[in-house]
């Protein structure tokens, strides 16, 4: 029998970054990938893709490492919130209650079995744009100021897991998240998982971490219209001196077409026209792709590059 669904968790909110070049990060997210500050406290720099209805999807923090410092969802209510607390806190993985931030209200942390710090919450600051970032459309949170990149909203992140398996219970049980794509290797054990909380095809994925490091981040992805946004953005880079990993290309898994890039600390950023595919069947049956179908790479253009399956922040230091 198919389980019944859980909507308490309405969407990924926002990433909370950690770099270790803070002035040149903020340049790179602000000028050339086109995000717009809405606020700062402390160490932190909030910022916003033009289209998310929020404060803000990026929390910047100065550190002396490299990662991200937690991912939040936001609840569909409050009941919902509290529900999601108590399924959590049977888990055994809770670490209690935040008063907010600038962004928004009191939020609940909790821990993945690889680390990863979440937090859940409700209420929420809806972005007021100045009169210079109004726009002409009253049901648009920004207008589109055409700066850099210039990208939509956030979509989706990516995060290293040591097992991955454990992370699958983790989500569906914590979150109430569907999975939506997997794939199995051939010892049988899962290289990767996406999931969902809405009808987005997904919101986060979990691959392996081939080191055995814990903890680590693989993406942040930020989605545009259309997939001549992201060779524009390409050149943008180009001239900009940014590294660009991979890409453009095609992703077989979730059809994804795709840019990623470097930011100056070293966090991978993409740039996805990830906005086509939805998943609209309440009784959607997991897509499995086995090891040796992975191995074919993309669904066209170059196979992936090496470093895509090692490069993860903070990086792993080896011991001499």
């Amino acid at each position: 029998m198919t389980p019944e669904p859980v909507f308490d968790v309405a969407h990924l909110g926002h990433v909370e970054m950690l770099t270790d070049k803070p002035e040149a990060s903020l340049d790179f997210f602000v000028n050339v990938f086109g995000l717009t500050e809405s606020g700062r406290e402390g160490d932190s720099v909030y910022l916003r893709a033009f289209d998310d209805y929020e404060f803000h999807s990026l929390k910047l923090t100065a550190a002396t490492t490299t990662g991200m410092a937690h991912v939040a969802y936001r609840c569909s209510s409050p009941q919902a919130l509290l529900r999601r607390v108590a399924a959590i806190e049977r888990m055994g993985l809770g670490l209690g209650w935040t008063d907010g931030d600038l962004g928004h209200g009191p939020s609940y942390r909790f821990r993945d079995p690889d680390d990863h710090i979440f937090e859940i919450y409700f209420e929420t600051k809806k972005y007021d744009a100045p009169p210079s970032e109004r726009p002409a459309l009253k049901n648009q949170a920004q207008r589109t100021h055409r700066r850099g990149a210039c990208p939509r909203r956030i979509d989706h992140l990516n995060l290293l897991a040591t097992d991955v398996n454990a992370i699958r219970d983790f989500m569906t049980s914590a979150l109430g998240s569907r999975v939506t794509e997997q794939i199995k290797l051939n010892s049988g054990a899962l290289g990767g998982c996406w999931f969902t909380v809405n009808n987005k095809s997904y919101d986060i994925a979990y691959t392996r971490d081939s080191t055995g490091t814990k903890g680590r981040f693989h993406h942040v992805t930020y989605a545009v219209d259309q997939r001549e946004h992201i060779l524009e953005a390409a050149d943008i880079f180009l001239e900009n001196g940014v590294f660009i990993e991979t890409g453009p290309h095609k992703h077989a898994i979730q059809q994804t077409f795709f840019l990623y890039v470097y930011e100056p600390a070293g966090n991978r950023i993409e740039l996805a026209n990830a906005g086509a595919r939805l998943i609209l069947a309440p009784d959607w049956e997991t897509v499995t792709w086995t090891e040796d179908e992975r191995k074919k790479g993309q669904a066209w253009g170059l196979k992936t590059i090496e470093s895509f399956h090692i490069h993860g922040t903070p990086p792993v230091v080896t011991k001499p």
